[in-house]
């Protein structure tokens, strides 16, 4: 095939999954709109040409953000096509696209909080599955992970005695996460039974957590969880914009965040000031005796 879209996954293989999809769908999409132009290969590509796509998936209503990671999906393909010879010149350099709008991460309050990591349930009515709902819940907003991560922790990543995670991340970089004595009581319940419980023949002996098929544990499966123990909808990414909230409101530095976070860049990690200023400006209305109906 001309566009060598195959050749091209692989090349970013090193991303997470769901990033390796978005890429390599949003290059199949604009070679197949190409080629009803007659363009059928990326030797044929031009600047204009890739304005043009951006221009058309604006016309037909495509968010912000969707046609930003389109540019830079675009712009990853044709960095990789020149590498390999495959076009004399990139023709995506400088090709923008408006930013995506920014949105402050959902931060759940307080009995947001108990009602996902304390359920009332009867004395001693506890299942494995609740042993590992209470165990994911626990990560997910104890460590700050992100669901793929946690999805992909493997037993041996976990060391309760010093309460650190070892994670794999965006990019396949590893980072170490501590996570506090309930989060690390609550897998050790899990590994002390439960888990093996819910094991099966056909179980990755290696995984940390799985589903009710015996299967590792998918991002599909927490969202399950969440449906069921949340009080409102919520998404999983919620724990994590909560969890690192949370550390900012108590004073964390912003630098020791980026770290627990495992953001390449801080810039990326100071889209959660916003939201301590919003708390605070909040708190400041709700509680100064002159704060009301001040200009």
């Amino acid at each position: 095939m001309p566009w060598r879209i195959d050749a091209y996954r692989r090349s970013v293989g090193g991303l997470a999954p769901p990033s390796v999809r978005a890429y390599a769908t949003d290059v199949e999409r604009f070679a197949e709109w190409a080629g009803r132009g007659g363009v059928c290969g990326p030797e044929g590509v031009s600047r204009l040409l890739l304005r043009r796509y951006l221009a058309f998936l604006a016309t037909r209503g495509r968010s912000r953000a969707t046609i930003s990671r389109t540019a830079a999906s675009l712009r990853s393909y044709f960095r990789w096509a020149a590498r390999r010879g495959l076009v004399e010149r990139d023709p995506s350099v400088r090709l923008s696209a408006p930013s995506p709008a920014s949105r402050l991460p959902r931060v759940l309050g307080g009995p947001d909080i108990e009602a996902l990591l304390e359920p009332e349930r009867p004395a001693g009515a506890t299942s494995a599955v609740d042993r590992r709902d209470d165990a994911v819940l626990e990560l997910l907003y104890g460590g700050g992970l992100r669901v793929a991560e946690l999805c992909a922790l493997d037993v041996g990543d976990v060391d309760i005695e010093r309460r650190v995670l070892t994670v794999v991340g965006k990019g396949s970089k590893q980072r170490e996460v501590f996570v506090h004595e309930r989060a690390a009581r609550a897998v050790s319940e899990w590994l002390a039974g439960a888990r093996a419980e819910m094991a099966t023949e056909d179980s990755p002996p290696a995984a940390l957590f799985y589903n009710r098929r015996g299967r590792r544990l998918g991002t599909r499966d927490v969202r399950r969880i969440l449906d069921r123990r949340a009080s409102a909808p919520t998404h999983p990414h919620a724990l994590r914009h909560t969890f690192v909230t949370h550390l900012l409101d108590g004073g964390a530095d912003l630098r020791v965040v980026q770290e627990l976070l495992g953001h390449a860049s801080l810039q990326t990690t100071q889209v959660y000031t916003h939201v301590s200023k919003e708390r605070l400006v909040a708190v400041y209305g709700a509680t100064h005796p002159r704060a009301e109906g001040d200009d």
